[in-house]
């Protein structure tokens, strides 16, 4: 059967908790996505897209974090929403995908709640940003906090593209019209992605790795904007019962076949 939840009311929509959720899938086995940064703490359409080839062997759940956040939360107060969440409506373990920012959530709540987490996938994420990152999300917090919306989606936006040769400039108009056609609805508050932003900059978990007890999958690029070979290679090194894949010549975030093909064995793996 597939897996469904007591509140479940469509495919998008809010669970008791408070956090929102798009569905996708019939598969027998619940599947559960933390997203990377988000401006806007709602259910966001088009999120599960990227990990469509699961939906035959899952049913995805692609769950943002609670609107309104307060000023001051942490990711592990973030991590302990999403365990409200899956004890309420799933009434134990899971399988978990943590995507940038929702991987960084991801290794809280894998360490804070194991009996939660069957199998983990942390998708372009580490235990810490690097610095460039860093300085890049506190510019877009930033922006948004001044209502420069366009401005902030292109500082995010930029980030997918190539970031020197040609292909950095080639990539200008699209990274224009993208953040256009993104900020057309903005949020009504920044306040969520602020303190999103804000928790992740403290985001340093290299010493709690060791805690996590799930069977782990980290899997990156070689050239992602965020990270680097080393944060992934530490991540994957610091989780006991982990593996690391690493992408040449890819960004942020990992995409392609090899990447499909690696999350879905591990997944599989009993």
């Amino acid at each position: 059967m597939p897996a469904e939840t007591p509140e479940m009311s469509g495919l998008s929509g809010y669970f008791r908790c408070g956090l929102p959720y798009n569905r996708s899938g019939r598969g027998a086995r619940a599947l559960v996505i933390f997203p990377g940064l988000t401006f806007e703490n709602k259910p966001q359409f088009g999120m599960l897209s990227m990990y469509a080839f699961l939906k035959r062997e899952f049913t995805l759940f692609a769950v943002n974090r609670r609107p309104g956040m307060p000023s001051g939360c942490t990711l592990r107060d973030m991590g302990d929403d999403y365990a409200t969440m899956i004890r309420e409506e799933f009434g134990g373990p899971v399988d978990v995908i943590g995507i940038s920012t929702g991987g960084s959530i991801a290794l809280h709540f894998a360490a804070d709640h194991p009996d939660l987490v069957r199998r983990l996938v942390i998708h372009s994420s580490a235990h810490t940003l690097n610095d460039a990152a860093k300085a890049l999300q506190l510019e877009v917090a930033r922006l948004a906090q001044k209502g420069e919306w366009r401005q902030a989606w292109a500082t995010i936006v930029r980030t997918i593209f190539p970031q020197k040769g040609p292909g950095r400039w080639l990539s200008q108009p699209l990274v224009g019209f993208s953040a256009w056609l993104l900020s057309r609805k903005p949020p009504r508050d920044p306040g969520d992605l602020v303190a999103t932003v804000r928790a992740e900059d403290e985001h340093a978990f290299k010493d709690r790795l060791g805690e996590i007890a799930a069977p782990t999958l980290v899997a990156g690029g070689a050239d992602d904007f965020f990270y680097s070979p080393s944060l992934f290679g530490e991540t994957a090194a610091g989780i006991p019962n982990s593996r690391l894949c690493l992408y040449e010549k890819m960004g942020h975030p990992a995409t392609g076949w090899q990447f499909r093909s690696d999350v879905l064995t591990f997944l599989r793996d009993q």
